[in-house]
């Protein structure tokens, strides 16, 4: 099906007509449209027009009026102010155009025409390593804009860019070589669970640590070992690959308690782009991006100095002949944008990151891999803080591992669930399934509804409450709505374009029209809390159209079925907004 326009495009052509066929010399003129406290929408075009033609704004805006075609969509509109028009559309518009809607399994979203192919960097965790705080919310951003540029109709390429490669590895190799009786409790049981393979993985790291700072000679044997992980040893590539599956073992446990699905031909980490390094250094310097400086290969910026007031050098290649990160994600734009086709590069990395990558970006522009045919674009997030406004540790002052935030987050939401399981009927199986979606759901939404730019405070207190701004309410109202339809009995919805509408039915009829209009901008914005904003709105004016409009009690058979009707439209809508941020509506709550 076609997308539906929205109520403000269809006010936006007509008042944009009528100011061209008011103004021809001006050509076609932007009606400034805006949502408005004092009509359904306001005009603010007007004065800038009246403005660049000389005449008076108030006698403009009068003659744009006379000729504005009402059509059916607007039932009032008056001058206001200095030359601003408020219009009001009909009670019928708002109706048909939902039942259009309706009509449509995209609730009417349009699909981008010109869409391209995004390639995603995202959920980054490290072979070997725990996965912390830290590394929740490039997993829970990437995977929303995911959801929401498919949606829009964007080819996603996922990409999890994980630390599977570097000196760590020399030293956990050398280390697992001459302690081969560590290397699991299990006698080399492959079924371990994900906490088991990471437990044991931890150990050797913490041990291998221990010796490569204390000992010399280890250090020596283990920086030795990187150079045969480098050159293909099979021995070492061996053991290399075996830390590798077991901690994917790990990471895929942790994004499984994230409700998220990570596929493993996504997984493609530094060691992917291994074969690339030594091109990509050698385009770079024989290209003059990159210089020779002190035997590094470096790239220099005039705008980027370091605090003696010198250049900030990208380095590419060590003197020692080693590859920094740079070497890895330039070679990893090449890998995307010639071989993945991709029109769009979106990185989910931490803003601490921002430098490197404005580095890496430019660089690779002067080099040509990136053009104006593809733009790269740091999706830079904020940090995870506690209750104290400080970045979120344990009272021992260690990084929070992200498994234990996630059970506690489920623990707490299944007390809530249990609180309220015998008043709506939930088997101890529901009350289990809705603490796992509401405990995880209020993780994501807490990181979705704020900017990803800024920081926010870990407060599972308020994640889990029935009350604000949390999944847990928008998850509510979906459930409110789902009981009300099973109570409908045979009474079905639909609409009635001709009934008059109360002032909640309005407003959320309103709303529910922008939601295309708002998928829109979410997905060009890369801003996915401008999509829980929306839901978290559209919840509330629900509850308020829930107070103050008996559906099942209305007064008439027609008016039951259209306010049924305006509860299926903002159920489908709910549940929608809710499944491109990742996180599930329960069906009883």
């Amino acid at each position: 099906m076609a997308s539906v326009p929205s109520l403000a495009s269809s006010v936006e052509q007509r008042v944009s007509d009528a100011l061209v066929s008011a103004l021809p010399e001006a050509g076609a003129a932007d009606p400034l449209l805006r949502r408005s406290d004092r009509a359904d929408f306001q005009a603010n075009g007007i004065l800038a027009l009246a403005k660049k033609a000389k005449a008076n704004p108030r006698e403009l805006a009068a003659t744009v009026l006379e000729g504005l075609d009402k059509g059916g969509v607007i039932k009032d509109v008056e001058v206001s102010g200095p030359g601003f028009l408020n219009i009001t559309v009909s009670d019928e518009a708002i109706i048909r155009t939902l039942a259009a809607r309706a009509a449509d399994d995209r609730l009417g979203v349009p699909l981008n025409a010109s869409a391209g192919t995004t390639v995603i960097d995202y959920a980054q965790p490290n072979v070997a390593k725990e996965m912390h705080v830290g590394h929740l919310r490039s997993a829970v951003i990437g995977a929303a804009m995911v959801e929401i540029l498919e949606f829009t109709g964007e080819k996603v390429v996922r990409r999890h860019h994980i630390g599977d490669w570097g000196t760590q590895f020399g030293m956990l190799i050398q280390y697992l070589l001459e302690h081969p009786h560590e290397l699991d409790h299990k006698g080399g049981d492959e079924e371990a669970s994900g906490e088991e393979a990471m437990s044991n993985l931890n150990r050797l790291y913490k041990a291998s640590r221990a010796l490569f700072d204390s000992d010399e000679e280890f250090k020596t044997r283990a920086r030795a070992r990187v150079v045969d992980l480098q050159a293909g040893d099979p021995q070492t590539l061996e053991l290399w690959q075996r830390f590798v599956d077991e901690s994917k073992i790990y990471f895929y446990s942790v994004f499984n308690k994230l409700d998220m699905d990570i596929q493993d031909p996504d997984v493609v980490g530094e060691s992917g782009y291994n074969d690339m390094l030594v091109e990509t250094c050698k385009l770079l310097e024989e290209s003059g991006v990159a210089v020779r400086s002190n035997g590094a290969l470096c790239v220099f910026f005039d705008e980027y100095k370091g605090p003696d007031g010198n250049p900030t050098p990208l380095i590419v290649q060590k003197s020692d002949g080693g590859f920094g990160y740079a070497a890895t994600d330039l070679s990893a734009i090449r890998n995307r944008v010639t071989d993945l086709a991709a029109t769009s590069l979106i990185y989910v990395v931490d803003a601490r990151q921002s430098l490197h990558f404005k580095m890496v970006f430019e660089t690779a522009r002067r080099a040509g891999w990136l053009n104006d045919g593809v733009k790269a674009v740091q999706l830079a997030f904020g940090t995870v803080l506690g209750k104290d406004g400080k970045p979120f540790k344990t009272r021992e002052g260690e990084t929070v591992r992200l498994v234990d935030l996630l059970d506690e987050a489920v623990d707490r939401a299944t007390a809530v669930v249990r609180e309220k399981a015998e008043k709506v009927g939930l088997t101890e199986a529901e009350i289990v399934e809705n603490g796992q979606y509401v405990g995880i759901g209020a993780v994501k939404y807490a990181d979705l509804s704020t900017s990803a730019s800024r920081d926010y405070k870990f407060d599972l207190d308020q994640m889990v409450s029935l009350n604000g701004d949390t999944s847990v309410y928008l998850q509510y109202a979906y459930a409110r709505i789902r009981s009300i339809m099973r109570n409908a009995g045979d009474r079905e919805p639909v609409a009635h374009p001709e009934l008059e509408l109360a002032p909640a039915e309005r407003a959320l009829g309103l709303h529910l029209d922008g939601f295309g209009a708002l998928i829109e901008e979410a997905a060009a914005e890369y801003a996915p809390h401008k999509l829980a904003a929306y839901l978290y709105q559209l919840s509330s004016l629900y509850t308020t159209f829930y107070a103050d409009c008996p559906v099942l009690k209305a007064d008439t058979p027609e008016q039951v079925e259209n306010r049924l009707f305006l509860c299926d439209v903002t159920a489908r809508t709910l549940s929608k907004g809710m499944a491109l941020l990742g996180i599930r509506t329960p069906e009883k709550l």
